[in-house]
C-alpha cells in the first residue's frame, strides 16, 4: 500500500511542470467551500452538520488549507495547513485525519493533496473545481481496514 502511494506522488510529480509553478495566483481554488453533506456516502445520523474547506494564497508562494468540521454531535474539529505547491511535506496542525500533507497544483483549477499521520500514508485528495467556478469535487483515496483501494467523491458548493 505505501508503495503505492508514494508512486502515485511520484507521478504526480512528474505532471506536475513549472508551466504551472505560478497556477495558485489565478486558481479558481482559492475560496470558501461547504460540502453537500446529504450525499456523503454514510448513514444520514453519522454524518457532520457541516465540513468548510477554504484555500487561500499564502505569503511567499505558500498554499493555505483550512478545514473545518462540524460533528453530528455538534463538535468541532479543525486541520490548517500551510504549504508549499512544490510536493514537500508541510505540518497539518489540528486534530483530524492527517498530521503531514505534501500538495502540487498541476493545473490552475486542481490541486492534489497527500496526507499522512504517524509517519503513514493515509489518504490522497483530488479538488477539481468546475468551469463556472461554483462546485467542487474532492475525490479521496484509501485503503480501507482490509488493505482494499476505496475512492469516494465529495461535492462542494462555493460560499465565499
Amino acid at each position: 500500500m505505501k508503495k503505492l502511494l508514494v508512486t502515485m506522488v511520484a507521478v504526480l510529480a512528474i505532471v506536475s511542470t513549472d508551466v504551472f509553478a505560478d497556477a495558485s495566483k489565478s486558481s479558481p481554488l482559492v475560496g470558501a467551500w461547504s460540502v453537500d453533506v446529504s450525499r456523503l456516502p454514510i448513514p444520514a445520523e453519522q454524518r457532520p452538520k457541516s465540513v468548510t474547506i477554504t484555500f487561500k494564497d499564502g505569503a511567499d508562494g505558500k498554499w493555505v488549507t483550512q478545514v473545518r468540521v462540524i460533528a453530528a454531535d455538534g463538535k468541532e474539529s479543525h486541520a490548517d495547513a500551510l504549504s508549499s505547491l512544490d510536493g514537500a511535506v508541510s505540518p497539518v496542525i489540528g486534530n483530524l485525519e492527517a498530521d503531514a500533507s505534501a500538495v502540487k497544483m498541476p493545473m490552475p483549477n486542481v490541486l492534489v493533496m497527500m496526507l499522512m499521520r504517524q509517519s503513514v500514508p493515509a489518504s490522497t485528495r483530488v479538488y477539481a473545481v468546475s468551469a463556472d467556478g461554483q462546485s467542487m469535487i474532492e475525490t479521496a483515496c484509501y485503503f480501507d481496514k482490509q488493505g482494499n483501494p476505496v475512492m469516494r467523491t465529495n461535492y462542494f458548493k462555493r460560499i465565499k
